[in-house]
């Protein structure tokens, strides 16, 4: 059977996290949105490591009403590299806990901060049982190409062990796939959410082939074993994302790599520092000047999250307007999850909405909307294509950052 899945997200213990990151909140907003498994996140905070054996039925089993949970944590290793462990029980959480508590105060914020190097984290993995995995790879900050120009650079004698590598929102499977040492490694896509509305929560996911839902098929899914497999990435444009395009991480001016380098990494309007960006990155470690996807690779389909996308159509300056609100609640409670609609439903099938929703939808699917990059921490931004937006009466100028949020 298929399943949705988002393998990484916080908890309210997280710094910069909502208050309503809390395990029944989740798992209603997941089930909206059409997500059959969702991450714990957090695992070895004491506090969120409590709501989760208590909503636990057994050692591995997590579920709140129609949704899924699977226990997961975000660590960061001495180097500012953020590292995704997906677990295989509660017992073994509490484990990881006991053991990575030796080496940091695990109270102080749900992503805690330790000690130990990538390789030092990989083997305490191991030891649990649990898959490891680089978070959001490619961002020039808490990411494993940051700060090391390959796997075994960060990981070692270890690096054996990693089995994913998670993109992030500043890149997909065609940027990643341009680097050999990638090739054997499953890609993850996923929301990284600090809150749990419907435009956070799996604003990038997973869809998975398994026998059932369980940490076992899970890892069978990743290691693409057992006829368990990844078979689709569903995420940003790359563009979108904040850190897409070399930029002043002030005024996010704009640079290429080679003036960036000629300035000494200085801005020419307001002589701020520039952020090298994701595809800048990707061009160094790249092998290939396009990608060579390995024969197990899943496609990868770039979505944006419904309401965003109702409110570019609508022309409305937030996605809390009445507007929007209702055109979002009349599609779900037409076809059951936002993923429906966003991949499967038939145009006709839509048309008690307005019209220019309907073609805002089918523009994304026909991969027919207009990118402006991100770069230096300001999140890119979409227009309709022109037929869409003269259709629709959108000003293109005011459409401001879709996912500056």
């Amino acid at each position: 059977m298929k399943i949705n899945a988002d393998l990484h997200l916080h908890s309210k213990y997280s710094m910069a996290c909502s208050n309503k990151m809390d395990l029944p909140t989740i798992a209603e907003e997941a089930a909206k949105k059409g997500i059959d498994l969702v991450a714990t996140g957090d695992c070895i905070h004491p506090l969120w490591l409590k709501d989760i054996k208590e909503a636990a039925t057994d050692d591995e089993t997590i579920v709140i009403g129609k949704t899924n949970f699977t226990i997961t944590t975000e660590i960061e290793d001495l180097n500012r590299v953020h590292h995704l462990l997906i677990l295989p029980s509660v017992s073994k959480a509490e484990e990881l806990a006991e053991l990575i508590g030796k080496h940091g105060n695990l109270k102080s914020d749900g992503r805690p901060t330790v000690r130990l190097d990538g390789c030092q984290i990989s083997e305490i993995a191991k030891d649990v049982g649990a898959l490891i995995g680089p978070c959001h790879a490619f961002t020039p900050w808490t990411a494993m190409y940051a700060y090391h120009d390959s796997l075994k650079s960060c990981y070692g004698d270890m690096t054996d062990y990693v089995s994913f590598l998670e993109l992030g929102l500043s890149a997909d499977s065609y940027c990643a796939d341009r680097i050999n040492e990638l090739h054997n490694l499953t890609f993850l896509s996923n929301s990284d959410a600090h809150s749990p509305w419907s435009n956070k929560l799996a604003r990038e996911f997973n869809q998975l082939e398994v026998n059932e839902v369980s940490f076992e098929a899970l890892k069978n899914a990743i290691l693409r074993k057992n006829n368990c497999k990844i078979t689709m990435n569903i995420g940003f444009y790359p563009q979108e994302g904040k850190y897409n395009e070399s930029a002043c991480i002030k005024c996010f001016t704009h640079h290429t790599l080679q003036e960036s380098i000629s300035n000494n990494w200085k801005c020419r309007e307001c002589g701020d520092r520039v952020k090298k960006g994701v595809m800048d990155r990707i061009n160094e470690l790249a092998d290939h000047p396009e990608p060579k996807h390995p024969d197990h690779r899943p496609e990868y389909v770039h979505l944006a999250p419904l309401s965003e996308i109702i409110m570019m159509a609508l022309d409305h300056a937030s996605i809390t307007t009445k507007g929007v609100q209702t055109a979002w609640n009349a599609l779900i409670n037409k076809f059951g999850t936002e993923l429906e609609v966003l991949l499967y439903a038939n145009e006709e099938d839509m048309d008690f909405v307005d019209k220019r929703i309907i073609d805002a939808i089918i523009a994304f699917r026909e991969n027919k909307v207009v990118l402006h990059p991100g770069g230096g921490g300001e999140y890119g931004w979409i227009e309709l294509p022109e037929e869409t937006a003269a259709s629709s009466g959108v000003n293109k100028k005011n459409q401001s950052s879709l996912f500056d949020f």
